[in-house]
């Protein structure tokens, strides 16, 4: 399935940390962010040993969710905007450095009324870097 992030998520550079759109079944997704030694953050995060910042990681995660709730839902370009209203059992497990592919995995756990409830898990090939449960409230 060929899906444009672009379309579905509102962010720009530097501020839009998925580079696309893997796969969706029921109501599990993936896409991946490729971190970059160009990424912004690196110049001041840890300049002599870069790190992907963790809330940078949950940002990814909390974007890759809205893509894979919009392809669940069929909606790609609805225009509605998911706000992040929550971060749950956030624990960070491994570093995320230059070079690494950042698989943003997720599960939708509850969509009703707005509301949105996504088990959600970072990982670096099959190592979890990161996981947390993240809800979040849509608008128009």
């Amino acid at each position: 399935m060929n899906v444009d992030v672009r379309a579905i998520l509102p962010h720009r550079y530097p501020f839009l940390m998925v580079d696309a759109f893997v796969s969706q079944d029921g109501d599990a997704f993936e896409c991946v962010k490729n971190v970059s030694h160009g990424e912004p953050y690196f110049q001041g995060h840890f300049p002599e040993e870069p790190v992907m910042p963790g809330v940078l990681i949950l940002e990814a995660l909390a974007q890759a969710a809205a893509v894979g709730l919009s392809v669940r839902e069929g909606a790609a370009e609805t225009g509605s905007v998911g706000y992040l209203a929550a971060v749950d059992g956030a624990k960070f497990r491994r570093k995320v450095v230059p070079g690494d592919r950042l698989r943003l995995t997720g599960e939708i756990l509850l969509f009703r009324r707005g509301l949105c409830k996504v088990a959600a898990r970072a990982l670096v090939g099959d190592e979890v870097a990161a996981e947390a449960t993240l809800s979040f409230v849509y608008a128009r």
